[in-house]
């Protein structure tokens, strides 16, 4: 990682004199702020699977995430800003990991660590295992591995990094989608569906009772 100096913030096109460039830097607005989140990103503190470990032996002394700035892992979805979804997401904690999404401020980031969160992995075929964590929120990074390991995850927040440093105020306040959270009923129900799941109960009601008629006739 680069130390924070003029050269990551200086905008190119610009020349600035020789003497000068030890306390002056040319950039934009965007540059600098970016430039401040992707060092400060808090990710949040909990974790689904055995992709957790890895992601625990990030944060200690042999990877240091502390040199991204990404050693404080709050407990708290709401001082949070990146989700790290390590681990099988199952349809019992899918109503879970949507509210915790709710929760998080703007401007929020997801990462799916490993192949369960990526897309089911080794679990796909289980009644009771999503395929995917990007089924129910989006997700900005994906990193594969069963599990990861740690240079893995450290690559994926630096690759979050780079997303960052590409955005806007535009793109970064603006009103979040709120994402209802799924009923955990015979399986997973997305409250966004219920005009489909009531229109396509009530034709085959119709199409029962009209074939419980025609048995009577004959």
């Amino acid at each position: 990682m680069k130390r924070p100096n003029g050269d990551e913030l200086q905008k190119p096109g610009y020349e600035i004199p020789d003497e000068l460039k030890g306390s002056v830097v040319v950039t934009t607005l965007n540059r600098l702020y970016n430039w401040g989140r992707r060092n400060s990103v808090w990710p949040m503190m909990f974790g689904l699977a055995c992709c957790a470990i890895e992601m625990i032996a990030t944060a200690a002394s042999r990877y240091d995430l502390a040199r991204f700035g990404m050693e404080v892992m709050r407990p708290s979805p709401r001082q949070s800003d990146v989700m790290i979804v390590s681990g099988t997401v199952t349809k019992r904690m899918a109503p879970l990991i949507v509210r915790l999404y709710n929760q998080m401020p703007m401007p929020k980031y997801v990462i799916a660590m490993g192949a369960c969160a990526s897309g089911g992995g080794p679990f796909k075929e289980g009644y009771n295992v999503v395929s995917g964590v990007d089924k129910l929120i989006p997700v900005d990074v994906y990193i594969p591995g069963c599990p990861p390991t740690p240079e893995a995850l450290l690559f994926g927040l630096m690759k979050l990094q780079q997303k960052i440093e590409k955005q806007s105020f535009k793109e970064v306040y603006t009103k979040p989608d709120y994402i209802p959270e799924p009923v955990l009923g015979p399986d997973l129900m997305d409250p966004r569906d219920y005009p489909k799941i009531r229109e396509y109960t009530q034709k085959k009601l119709q199409e029962l009772q009209e074939q419980a008629a025609q048995a009577a006739q004959g």
